[in-house]
Protein backbone atom coordinates (compact mmCIF):
# COMPACT_ATOMS: atom_id res chain seq x y z
CA UNK A 1 0.00 0.00 0.00
CA UNK A 2 1.26 3.43 -0.75
CA UNK A 3 1.02 6.02 1.91
CA UNK A 4 0.63 9.56 0.69
CA UNK A 5 0.90 11.82 3.34
CA UNK A 6 1.67 16.06 3.05
CA UNK A 7 5.26 14.61 4.09
CA UNK A 8 5.79 11.94 1.38
CA UNK A 9 8.92 12.96 -0.69
CA UNK A 10 7.69 13.09 -4.43
CA UNK A 11 10.11 14.37 -7.41
CA UNK A 12 9.04 14.54 -10.86
CA UNK A 13 11.15 13.70 -13.84
CA UNK A 14 11.34 16.67 -15.73
CA UNK A 15 12.60 14.64 -19.20
CA UNK A 16 10.28 12.60 -20.57
CA UNK A 17 10.77 8.93 -20.10
CA UNK A 18 10.67 5.62 -22.12
CA UNK A 19 7.55 4.18 -20.92
CA UNK A 20 8.21 0.46 -22.65
CA UNK A 21 10.22 0.00 -19.67
CA UNK A 22 9.19 -1.80 -16.09
CA UNK A 23 10.01 -1.49 -12.53
CA UNK A 24 13.38 -2.70 -13.19
CA UNK A 25 13.63 -0.08 -15.69
CA UNK A 26 12.25 3.00 -13.96
CA UNK A 27 14.66 1.71 -10.49
CA UNK A 28 17.52 1.86 -12.81
CA UNK A 29 16.66 4.92 -14.07
CA UNK A 30 16.49 6.38 -10.47
CA UNK A 31 19.77 5.10 -9.48
CA UNK A 32 21.77 5.37 -12.73
CA UNK A 33 20.52 8.66 -14.24
CA UNK A 34 19.01 10.84 -11.96
CA UNK A 35 21.53 9.16 -9.02
CA UNK A 36 18.73 8.76 -6.17
CA UNK A 37 17.96 5.53 -4.18
CA UNK A 38 14.30 4.17 -4.97
CA UNK A 39 13.82 2.94 -1.73
CA UNK A 40 14.55 6.04 0.22
CA UNK A 41 10.72 6.22 0.19
CA UNK A 42 10.42 9.26 -2.74
CA UNK A 43 7.67 8.39 -4.75
CA UNK A 44 9.12 8.98 -8.46
CA UNK A 45 6.55 10.32 -11.00
CA UNK A 46 7.47 10.03 -15.19
CA UNK A 47 5.77 10.71 -18.21
CA UNK A 48 5.96 9.84 -21.33
CA UNK A 49 6.82 11.37 -24.53
CA UNK A 50 2.77 11.89 -25.90
CA UNK A 51 2.06 13.70 -22.29
CA UNK A 52 -0.63 11.09 -21.99
CA UNK A 53 0.56 8.93 -19.52
CA UNK A 54 2.34 9.54 -16.23
CA UNK A 55 3.83 6.46 -14.04
CA UNK A 56 4.48 6.63 -10.59
CA UNK A 57 7.40 4.09 -8.84
CA UNK A 58 7.35 3.51 -5.04
CA UNK A 59 8.78 1.47 -2.78
CA UNK A 60 6.80 0.66 0.81
CA UNK A 61 9.38 -1.60 2.34
CA UNK A 62 8.70 -4.43 1.18
CA UNK A 63 8.68 -4.42 -2.78
CA UNK A 64 8.02 -1.35 -5.58
CA UNK A 65 4.88 -0.28 -6.88
CA UNK A 66 4.28 1.15 -10.41
CA UNK A 67 1.34 2.92 -10.96
CA UNK A 68 0.04 4.21 -14.31
CA UNK A 69 -1.89 6.77 -15.01
CA UNK A 70 -3.21 7.31 -18.80
CA UNK A 71 -5.51 9.90 -20.02
CA UNK A 72 -8.38 8.81 -22.18
CA UNK A 73 -8.30 12.14 -23.61
CA UNK A 74 -6.17 15.30 -23.62
CA UNK A 75 -2.67 15.97 -22.37
CA UNK A 76 -0.99 17.18 -19.38
CA UNK A 77 0.35 20.47 -19.82
CA UNK A 78 2.32 22.54 -17.49
CA UNK A 79 4.80 19.20 -16.50
CA UNK A 80 7.50 20.71 -15.11
CA UNK A 81 10.44 21.99 -17.43
CA UNK A 82 13.99 23.11 -17.07
CA UNK A 83 17.50 22.10 -16.91
CA UNK A 84 17.26 20.43 -13.86
CA UNK A 85 16.20 17.09 -14.25
CA UNK A 86 14.33 16.46 -10.79
CA UNK A 87 11.25 18.90 -9.59
CA UNK A 88 10.14 18.54 -6.20
CA UNK A 89 5.90 18.43 -5.48
CA UNK A 90 3.93 17.75 -2.86
CA UNK A 91 1.52 15.19 -2.00
CA UNK A 92 -1.12 17.54 -2.67
CA UNK A 93 0.22 18.50 -6.10
CA UNK A 94 0.38 15.17 -6.76
CA UNK A 95 -3.25 14.47 -5.91
CA UNK A 96 -4.54 17.11 -8.26
CA UNK A 97 -1.86 16.20 -11.00
CA UNK A 98 -3.47 12.89 -10.90
CA UNK A 99 -7.09 14.18 -10.67
CA UNK A 100 -5.97 16.67 -13.71
CA UNK A 101 -5.50 20.19 -12.24
CA UNK A 102 -2.29 21.23 -11.25
CA UNK A 103 -1.58 23.97 -8.17
CA UNK A 104 2.09 25.81 -8.47
CA UNK A 105 3.05 27.88 -5.81
CA UNK A 106 2.80 31.38 -6.08
CA UNK A 107 3.89 34.44 -4.02
CA UNK A 108 0.48 35.45 -2.52
CA UNK A 109 -1.03 38.34 0.08
CA UNK A 110 -1.87 36.42 3.77
CA UNK A 111 -5.62 36.61 2.97
CA UNK A 112 -5.38 33.64 0.35
CA UNK A 113 -3.70 30.33 0.89
CA UNK A 114 -0.36 30.30 -0.87
CA UNK A 115 -0.83 27.41 -3.72
CA UNK A 116 -4.17 28.87 -4.41
CA UNK A 117 -3.37 29.61 -8.09
CA UNK A 118 -3.83 26.71 -10.54
CA UNK A 119 -2.69 25.70 -13.68
CA UNK A 120 -4.94 22.37 -15.46
CA UNK A 121 -2.72 19.79 -16.14
CA UNK A 122 -5.37 17.65 -18.18
CA UNK A 123 -7.58 19.64 -21.37
CA UNK A 124 -10.37 19.52 -18.49
CA UNK A 125 -11.97 22.65 -17.72
CA UNK A 126 -10.23 23.90 -14.13
CA UNK A 127 -12.26 24.10 -11.48
CA UNK A 128 -12.97 28.32 -10.61
CA UNK A 129 -13.58 27.94 -6.88
CA UNK A 130 -9.75 25.55 -5.37
CA UNK A 131 -10.30 26.73 -2.04
CA UNK A 132 -12.81 25.82 0.92
CA UNK A 133 -13.26 29.60 1.63
CA UNK A 134 -16.17 30.49 -0.88
CA UNK A 135 -15.30 34.14 -0.14
CA UNK A 136 -11.66 33.52 -1.69
CA UNK A 137 -11.13 32.21 -5.42
CA UNK A 138 -8.55 31.76 -8.00
CA UNK A 139 -7.43 32.57 -11.35
CA UNK A 140 -6.11 29.45 -13.52
CA UNK A 141 -2.55 30.53 -14.21
CA UNK A 142 -0.81 29.34 -17.86
CA UNK A 143 1.90 26.84 -17.36
CA UNK A 144 5.35 28.69 -16.43
CA UNK A 145 8.09 28.40 -18.89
Amino acid sequence: MILLTHQSPILLGVAPSDFRKGIDGFVAQCRNTLGQDPTDGTIFVFINRAKTMIRALSYDGTGYWLMTKRLSRGKFTGWPTGHEELSPASARQLRLLLSGEWFSPVAQSTSAPSDCHATPLASSPPSTTLSSNPATSCTPQPPQP
